[in-house]
């Protein structure tokens, strides 16, 4: 497999900043997709160790995977456009929906198209779950890890950070008084390596400076802090409100580095504080923004820029620009984090690959990642399928049977995705058409 040209990468980065719908398993299961199965840039082993990566940093995972895998592909350069790519059409989304939430209020046709590509979703979440199942429990022992991950967060609502970690000291322990629980049959571990050899980035690529590096840390933070520091230092010098910016940029700096566990663990806090403490929107508006955000493409946490145009919208008399500034700053803020994990993490992550002991404790990390996975299917396939309460009466019968007949297009068909998606959303809007007698 030869290296994918830059240009082709990049407009693979912003083709998938437009389709990047379904929240972090929706987004990983997309990113699975294009890049594993169809692509063939990566193989399942070095996205499989990205992703594991990523999940235990604070921060929208998908996101940062995608960072991560562009990193790997063409470098630091390659690490910016996915990552920011991955960001930018859903903040512009959001920028045009919200500017027209604020004067109208709802639009309900656009929720209709939006709805459609849920149960799409659903199918590509699927659709993932199984092919990265195949991939990743490789023995009696993954299964179990993955099953216990799966009851863990499932039924006894344990965090995801709590099951990451003890994940880890599982595998430590294991390997040192039953190593034999990692053994393969040799048979599948030749498959694995013949199935190496057609990616271009696999366990035989090395990446240059990978390893840790302290000049490069510092510079790494240095640049982080400077651009921190510049939108902050023109609000002191230009703003006659201060105070407010102030704020706003302390508060989602801070919901950058406390969103372990994804958007749904970070949510209720941001809620609080700025529906009740500092009433920059009020709750209705708040149920608004968590709609508008998992309607959209781009990760679920796109729903703190929601709340960062209603602040400054709200703040400043109903001004939609300091709505927009409201915005733009709430999404600098709450990624530059993400991007320093990555750029200062990543090349100490890639060189733990040669270390046999931590390669089989992450491919622990991994199955009890596919059991967090098929929490998160059971949970969004909940929501779509009964939107209403879990009972047949709630259960919704035309999302449903779109999810089998999205199944079957993409799995028995091999439909293009992007195609079906855009099939899904017509489907969504003629399906709302029809309901409103339009």
């Amino acid at each position: 497999m030869n290296k994918p040209s830059f240009k082709e990468a990049f407009w693979f980065w912003l083709k998938l900043g437009f389709i990047s719908f379904g929240g972090p398993a929706g987004q990983i299961a997309i990113m699975h997709e294009f890049l594993v199965d169809k692509k063939k840039w990566i193989s399942d082993s070095r996205f499989l160790h990205a992703l594991n990566y990523t999940m235990i940093l604070p921060g929208p995972e998908a996101q940062q995977l995608a960072t991560y895998t562009g990193w790997l592909l063409h470098g630091t350069k390659g690490g910016l456009v996915a990552g920011s790519f991955f960001i930018l059409p859903s903040m512009f989304i959001l920028l045009g929906l919200t500017s027209l939430y604020a004067s109208f209020g709802n639009i309900p046709w656009v929720y209709a198209l939006f709805n459609g590509l849920k149960p799409a979703v659903i199918a590509i979440v699927i659709l993932a779950l199984i092919k990265i199942g195949k991939k990743s429990l490789h023995t009696i022992f993954h299964f179990i890890i993955a099953s216990a991950a799966f009851i863990s967060i499932f039924f006894f609502k344990v965090s995801f950070p709590v099951i990451i970690l003890v994940s880890l000291v599982i595998a430590f322990l294991a390997r040192k008084m039953i190593p034999s629980l990692f053994h393969q049959t040799a048979s599948a571990k030749a498959q694995l390596a013949k199935d190496e050899e057609t990616y271009y980035i696999n366990e035989n690529h090395h990446m240059e400076g990978a390893g840790f590096k302290g000049t490069r840390l510092v510079k790494q933070v240095l640049i982080a802090a400077i651009i921190w520091i510049i939108p902050f230092t023109l609000f002191y010098i230009l703003s006659s409100d201060f105070p407010f910016w102030k704020e706003l940029t302390l508060f989602f700096t801070k919901a950058a580095f406390v969103t372990f566990g994804g958007a749904y663990a970070v949510l209720p806090y941001v809620a609080q504080v700025s529906v009740e403490k500092l009433q920059w929107l009020s709750e209705f508006q708040m149920i608004d923004g968590l709609a508008l955000g998992e309607t959209t493409p781009g990760p679920l946490v796109m729903v703190l820029v929601f709340v960062g145009f209603m602040a400054g919208y709200n703040s400043f008399n109903g001004s939609l620009l300091m709505g927009s500034l409201g915005l733009i700053t709430t999404t600098i803020y709450t990624f530059i984090p993400c991007f320093l994990f990555i750029f200062a993490g990543a090349p100490i992550i890639e060189k733990t690959r040669d270390n046999e002991t931590i390669k089989q404790a992450l491919s622990i990390v991994t199955a009890a990642v596919v059991g967090v996975i098929l929490n998160l299917t059971i949970y969004l396939g909940k929501v779509v399928v009964f939107p209403e309460d879990l009972s047949v009466t709630g259960l919704d019968y035309i999302v449903t049977v779109w999810i089998i007949i999205s199944f079957l297009a993409l799995y028995r068909f091999k439909i293009n995705m992007i195609t079906w998606i855009a099939v899904s959303a017509l489907f969504g809007l003629i399906r709302y058409l029809i309901q409103t007698g339009i």
